[in-house]
């Protein structure tokens, strides 16, 4: 019988600072790149527009930037943040005291209940209502079974921890019918809404029609410093911002991360489609090297890719790739549910456009062969 030796929490660590050290040491990146503060702060004057900083998130870039984005989501006002988690949780706190209830709609995979430390409950003492926790898009009827009366309903753009899952079209028409028919607004949790467009067919505006609210980031695909968006109603955006007030989130001035949005709405906006069409290329091209994928094929310009080896065996040889090639290929490889099989996320960034797809699927394959 063979013996199998499993990797000790000091060698998980070991290969851990040596994935650190070898991404510091990269030359090539194929999602991404990482930029010397210096660059980055030269770039951000060179791309700046407006004489006059913000006083407190009033005024100078980030009127601009809540402008520009009202603008391009179709809602009558848009507020700028510094981060999502504040943004989303200001607006369903007002959605919950103006409905006098803390019931909340939500998925179980949703970034709200996942990722902040359960922030809704013990911040605001709101009470999500999971309609599902499947790895895709809730539907209405599963919405109609949470009984009783809802603050909110929320929905994730894509699903990010189910594989940047997206409904169809008529998919979210529908389901957004069914908030209206109840009488509960729906908020768009849009991290990465901007990369959604073009699998959905429809544009930023059409999408947002559909809600009462939308929440953007700009620091995903959009490749800014931070930051976020909240685009809707003149009166809960102005309530939000009482809450940004309250929970610390008008910075002494935001015109950095502002200037940066910006940049990225300019520059990376207009590429959503090549980036989606180069991730179904790739996507299939590594398909028929043994990997497999999900969704597919991709909802966005990010996907799950799947692989034949173990976790511990497929970081091993990603990171003494990197220490040998200097080129980063995405993050770390995680265990999945198939034993044997381990997966990672591959996004699709403006910088992957420089990699041929021959060249993308010959590096994983030598993951594969290491």
């Amino acid at each position: 019988m063979d013996t199998v030796n499993y990797p000790t929490t000091e060698a998980s660590e070991d290969l851990a600072a040596r994935r650190k050290a070898a991404a510091a040491d990269c030359t090539r990146w194929l999602s991404g790149r990482r930029v010397p503060p210096a660059d980055a702060l030269r770039a951000l004057a060179d791309a700046a527009t407006e004489a006059e900083r913000d006083g407190y998130g009033a005024g100078g870039e980030v009127a601009v930037l809540e402008q520009e984005v009202a603008e391009l989501l179709g809602k009558p006002a848009a507020v700028f943040l510094p981060t999502g988690i504040l943004a989303q949780q200001s607006v369903l706190r007002v959605f919950a005291d103006r409905a006098g209830t803390q019931r909340v709609a939500v998925h179980g995979l949703s970034h709200l209940l996942v990722h902040e430390l359960n922030a809704l409950e013990e911040v605001h003492h709101l009470r999500p209502e999971r309609m599902t926790s499947e790895p895709r898009q809730p539907r209405p009827d599963e919405l109609a079974a949470i009984p009783g009366k809802l603050a909110a309903v929320t929905l994730e753009l894509p699903l990010r921890d189910a594989g940047f899952v997206l409904p169809s079209w008529d998919e979210l028409v529908v389901f957004a019918a069914a908030c209206e028919a109840r009488g509960v607004p729906l908020h768009l949790d849009g991290a990465r809404l901007w990369e959604s467009t073009p699998y959905l067919e429809h544009d930023l505006a059409e999408v947002a029609a559909l809600a009462t609210t939308v929440y953007v980031s700009f620091y995903k695909g959009l490749g800014g410093l931070s930051g976020a968006a909240l685009a809707g109603p003149a009166d809960v955006i102005a309530e939000v911002r009482r809450w940004q007030r309250r929970l610390g989130g008008n910075l002494y001035t935001l015109f950095p991360y502002a200037v940066s949005a910006r940049e990225g709405l300019r520059t990376v906006l207009p590429q959503m489609g090549d980036l989606h069409a180069h991730a179904v290329e790739l996507a299939e091209a590594l398909q028929s090297k043994g990997f497999r994928v999900f969704p597919e094929p991709p909802h966005t310009n990010s996907f799950r890719l799947f692989a034949p080896r173990p976790a511990e065996q497929l970081e091993f040889a990603a990171v003494r790739r990197m220490e040998a090639t200097r080129e980063s290929l995405g993050w770390t490889w995680r265990a999945a549910d198939v034993p044997g099989w381990s997966w990672t996320e591959l996004v699709v960034t403006p910088g992957t456009l420089q990699w041929r797809v021959d060249e993308v699927t010959k590096a994983y394959g030598e993951l594969l062969d290491g």
